[in-house]
């Protein structure tokens, strides 16, 4: 993308070129962008669906854990991206439904959610990390309630880092917004690696601890799907590089976000063909009993519940 005007914070890159998307689409031919807003808008409400799913089973009906809590947050994040994503979607396929307070909204929770994901997820494979190599270390000095803790700063500082637009130093925002998204992206690639060689090399078991294997697919979606979007904006916002077309970035991000309860539930059916409750596939996912050597204590309920 060349010529287009100077970028003035985190997330003009796909504001502007949400507007100019907006502006194209009124001569009334489908070109690739309306296709992939029309992609968009089909698999956003599906990964809200999964989405909600999670966050009603995590909210209400499985046992609280610190992982829990971790994923409960990160579900609400990626519901939040999707239902900004379908409404920018929406506005951009029909032509500027929305007056301009509205479009500032959803492009900020789009990014305040995905900032937040983004830092979820490193948080998640940290602690993980760290609970895989010092298991003792980690019951005996990270209390319960951490997690909470640290989702509320993470949720803060997502918003705090949308609020640098109003500073007047160009220069200083471009500079804090990279070194907090490449701080992240760094933490979250060491600690899903030591992750990964831990589980390959340092355990005994055939198969790898489902907890284990479910962060590390979920960092291994994001990576594929997720981190394309930060860093086409880390980018753009630096250098006014367009080096993939943006209407991938958004689709690919929804994919990220919808793909996420698929791997929760995938990894709480491993080893598993009968039909069980969604909330006993999804406490299984969270457990880890394979490394403490304790099972699921909690029989099949086959009663009103979903099963799968």
């Amino acid at each position: 993308m060349t010529g287009g005007p100077t970028t003035e914070y985190p997330g003009y890159y796909f504001e502007n070129l949400t507007e100019n998307s907006e502006n194209e689409s009124s001569c009334g031919s489908l070109d690739v962008d309306n296709w992939m807003q029309i992609l968009i808008l089909l698999l956003a409400p599906l990964g809200l669906l999964g989405n909600g799913a999670v966050l009603w089973l995590l909210g209400f009906r499985v046992r609280r854990t610190p992982f829990s809590v971790y994923i409960l947050n990160l579900a609400a994040a990626d519901a939040l991206f999707l239902c900004s994503a379908f409404l920018i979607s929406i506005d951009a396929f029909f032509g500027s439904i929305f007056d301009h307070l509205a479009k500032i909204i959803l492009r900020f929770l789009r990014f305040i959610s995905y900032t937040a994901g983004l830092s979820l997820l490193a948080a998640i494979s940290t602690e993980r990390c760290l609970s895989a190599l010092f298991p003792v270390w980690y019951r005996c000095h990270c209390p319960k309630r951490t997690a909470a803790s640290v989702c509320a700063v993470l949720w803060t500082l997502a918003g705090m880092l949308r609020a640098i637009y109003f500073f007047r130093d160009l220069e200083f925002r471009r500079i804090f917004y990279a070194v907090y998204f490449l701080l992240l992206t760094c933490v979250l690639c060491a600690s899903s690696l030591t992750l990964l060689l831990r589980v390959r090399c340092g355990s005994r078991r055939p198969r790898p601890p489902r907890l284990s294997l479910l962060v590390l697919l979920t960092v291994l979606v994001f990576l594929l799907c997720g981190l394309p979007w930060g860093v086409g904006d880390v980018v753009y916002f630096h250098l006014h590089i367009d080096f993939i077309p943006y209407w991938l970035y958004d689709l690919l991000a929804c994919v990220n976000s919808s793909v996420n309860p698929l791997i929760y539930f995938f990894v709480g059916r491993l080893g598993h063909k009968r039909r069980e409750p969604l909330r006993l596939v999804l406490q299984r996912a969270l457990g880890d009993e394979q490394e403490s050597g304790s099972g699921t204590t909690d029989p099949p309920q086959p009663s009103q519940e979903t099963t799968l």
